[in-house]
């Protein structure tokens, strides 16, 4: 039997890489974001190619009522969610007290509060039938301070911290929650948060290969699954519950400047 996808975010990078895992998989998909045209060209590219059945929702999360009309307009058309894949979200960089503060509202609202409220919707539907996995993609920025992107760190922080929580509350279940935290990677996040010039994005990895690695994870049922870390940046993980705080802030701060 098909298992279906929800996948928030998929117009474009490890979003829309999650969407072509799955499809590859042989899975139905229902796929969600701001732009119906990029939703639309990911449609016919996966139901050519592998002959699954993709619904499209064009919604902008970031509104308040969104997470709510997708869920409902799923429910109507009989469809029963598999995996629940959180992926849509946004970053920037700059002062916290310089920055627009509608753009950081907004970025709470996506990253935090959309996600929550999908994960709120769906799981009862998952705890109702013992089955289901969802996937929240977090960040490695969630395992410390970010200076210069303090409103996204603290977002991808929450991210982290609730899945585990609720994975943990439904330890005694067949349901599995995921985080992903990937590191750098090559998508719009870069450029769109103004990263794609600091010493943070010299060296990235591919969508793909983030989001096969939070797939499996997801599929394996995972708590966390770190992915896409150099060599040095792994070393730099491994080292940060010895490294002075003060310290710490500086380093990640010099990382961020343009």
């Amino acid at each position: 039997m098909k298992k279906v996808a929800l996948i928030t975010g998929a117009s474009s990078g490890i979003g829309r890489e999650f969407a072509r895992i799955h499809a590859e998989n042989g899975g139905d998909l229902v796929i969600t974001a701001r732009r119906a045209d990029k939703l639309k060209e990911l449609k016919n590219e996966l139901e050519q190619k592998h002959g699954v059945n993709v619904m499209v929702i064009a919604k902008d999360l970031s509104q308040s009522n969104a997470p709510k009309e997708i869920y409902d307009e799923v429910k109507n058309t009989g469809i029963e969610v598999d995996y629940l894949i959180n992926n849509a979200g946004f970053g920037g960089r700059g002062k916290f007290h310089e920055r627009d503060w509608n753009l950081d509202l907004t970025m709470i609202h996506l990253n935090v509060t959309a996600l929550t409220a999908l994960t709120r919707l769906f799981l009862p539907d998952f705890v109702q039938r013992n089955s289901g996995k969802i996937l929240n993609v977090s960040s490695t920025a969630s395992l410390l301070p970010g200076p210069l992107q303090a409103v996204y760190y603290a977002t991808k922080a929450y991210v982290t911290s609730f899945s585990n929580a609720i994975a943990e509350e439904l330890h005694d279940t067949n349901i599995t929650i995921t985080a992903l935290l990937p590191g750098a990677t090559e998508t719009e996040f870069a450029s769109t948060s103004g990263m794609d010039k600091t010493e943070l994005f010299k060296n990235t990895f591919s969508a793909r290969e983030v989001a096969q690695d939070g797939y499996e994870g997801m599929l394996s049922g995972k708590l966390n699954v770190i992915a896409g870390l150099t060599f040095g940046q792994k070393m730099m993980m491994a080292t940060l519950p010895f490294t002075p705080k003060k310290m710490l802030l500086s380093q990640i701060r010099k990382m961020q400047e343009v």
